[in-house]
């Protein structure tokens, strides 16, 4: 089963907030790679708490921003906000993932955990954030594959020689 049918990849090349999930994907992992490098630091070492745990914080307020974005992506490619049957797994995860981050606002802003435990808190919402990531990442490689295999298929001849191998 494809996973765009050809008017909903219209409406994603179209969409602007295609080009908005592809900036904030990649930034989300950049700001994921320096926390996770400061909350291993301050569970290694002890030190930069304070700086470990604003860098969680902005995770999650990107965490935040990519999933409104997503879901209004979601909505103008395929009709409905969450969970349409392309993305229903990808989103089902996400809903952990959120409530993993949602979890450590929460206990921090309410002291119910120490910072030691808010930190194994947060590498819980980072190790279900690398799984959904990776189910992201599966889906836009057979998307990309998907493409090239109709590109392929379409009158007017095969895709360039590459295109296939070169997709994600």
């Amino acid at each position: 089963m494809p996973l765009y049918t050809p008017e909903e990849r219209k409406r994603r090349d179209a969409s602007p907030w295609t080009l908005v999930q592809g900036i904030l994907a990649p930034l989300q992992f950049i700001v994921f790679l320096i926390s996770l490098g400061l909350v291993l630091r301050y569970l290694a070492t002890g030190e930069g708490a304070q700086a470990a745990t604003i860098s969680i914080v902005v995770k999650t307020l990107v965490l935040y921003l990519i999933m409104i974005t997503g879901s209004i992506w979601e909505k103008v490619v395929f009709g409905r906000y969450l969970f349409a049957p392309a993305f229903f797994w990808e989103d089902v995860f996400s809903m952990l993932v959120l409530a993993l981050h949602t979890a450590y606002l929460v206990a921090l802003a309410f002291d119910l955990l120490s910072v030691r435990d808010l930190m194994w808190l947060a590498l819980a919402a980072y190790a279900t954030y690398v799984i959904n990531a990776t189910q992201f990442l599966l889906k836009l490689r057979a998307a990309r594959l998907q493409q090239a295999r109709e590109s392929a298929a379409a009158p007017g001849g095969p895709a360039p020689i590459g295109q296939a191998e070169t997709a994600l």
